[in-house]
């Protein structure tokens, strides 16, 4: 009895790794949601559909059996289910910025792998040189700004997140505080409060909790005004010569699925 239970775990695994991947492709292929498909495309996501139903069909009806658990079943189609929607709903978020951010050309890249050993570093995605991406090109989500391009090659690029451990890698952000700009430094991110770390605020600046926090422009590595997230977090330091501001992103920096790079129209 045992062994047959055990069996029939790694079939249902085996069975969503599957589905995973078909499900994968097919919102590759169908990545602008909003332009009429291609002849090819088409083709592609009823092929995508086909396999699908094809893959699934063992899956149900394997699952007729008497001896096996309903609810189980369920429950692996159900969180299937979900999970697609929410990758179709983040699709949706990054093609939205295709029509904001008029002034620059938008390459949309989907996330290729991550290393667990530097999670809050780096990532990969499937754009590269032949797509037209840069070295130190912003990358951004429908959250806001999430990183830059910080390697480069023929069909893929690194992005160095904001969330880096690199103490040289600097960001410099804008706080309107009563209606004027104050600069200072993002540097650091606490993975226990996952909260941003800026620093160079001046003591006398009246920066107060729930303030916005965006890219200032100054160094031309990041065009000006794209979000970062909201101040979460105040403290003087030990000198109280400055102050260092903790800040809330909207973007959960462990889910990051699809990115957009910031092109600069020619």
């Amino acid at each position: 009895m045992y062994k047959r239970k055990s069996k029939i775990t790694t079939k249902n695994k085996f069975i969503i790794f599957l589905v995973s991947l078909t499900i994968i492709i097919c919102l590759i292929v169908s990545l602008n949601l909003e332009r009429n498909t291609s002849i090819v495309e088409t083709f592609f996501k009823d092929i995508s559909l086909y396999i699908n139903k094809i893959v699934l069909y063992p899956f149900t009806s394997f699952n007729k059996e008497s001896n096996v658990d309903q609810d189980e079943s369920y429950l692996i189609q159900k969180n299937i289910n979900e999970s697609l929607e929410k990758e179709i709903l983040e699709l949706k978020e990054v093609l939205q910025l295709n029509r904001t951010m008029t002034e620059y050309s938008i390459e949309n890249a989907t996330i290729l792998l991550r290393n667990k050993s530097y999670w809050f570093n780096t990532l990969m995605i499937d754009k590269g040189k032949k797509n037209g991406i840069k070295k130190d090109m912003a990358v951004i989500t429908s959250n806001g700004l999430i990183g830059k391009i910080s390697k480069v090659y023929s069909n893929s690029s690194e992005i160095k997140l904001i969330t880096s451990d690199d103490l040289n890698y600097k960001v410099s952000v804008s706080i309107k505080v009563n209606g004027t700009d104050n600069y200072a430094i993002l540097n650091g991110y606490d993975q226990e409060s996952n909260l941003l770390k800026i620093t160079g605020v001046s003591k006398t600046t009246d920066v107060k909790e729930k303030d916005v926090v965006v890219t200032s422009g100054l160094g031309e590595l990041f065009p000006a005004g794209i979000y970062v997230g909201t101040v979460e977090k105040i403290k003087n330091d030990k000198y109280n010569l400055s102050k260092t501001l903790y800040i809330k992103t909207k973007q959960d920096f462990n889910n990051i699925h699809y990115v957009s790079i910031l092109k600069e129209k020619k």
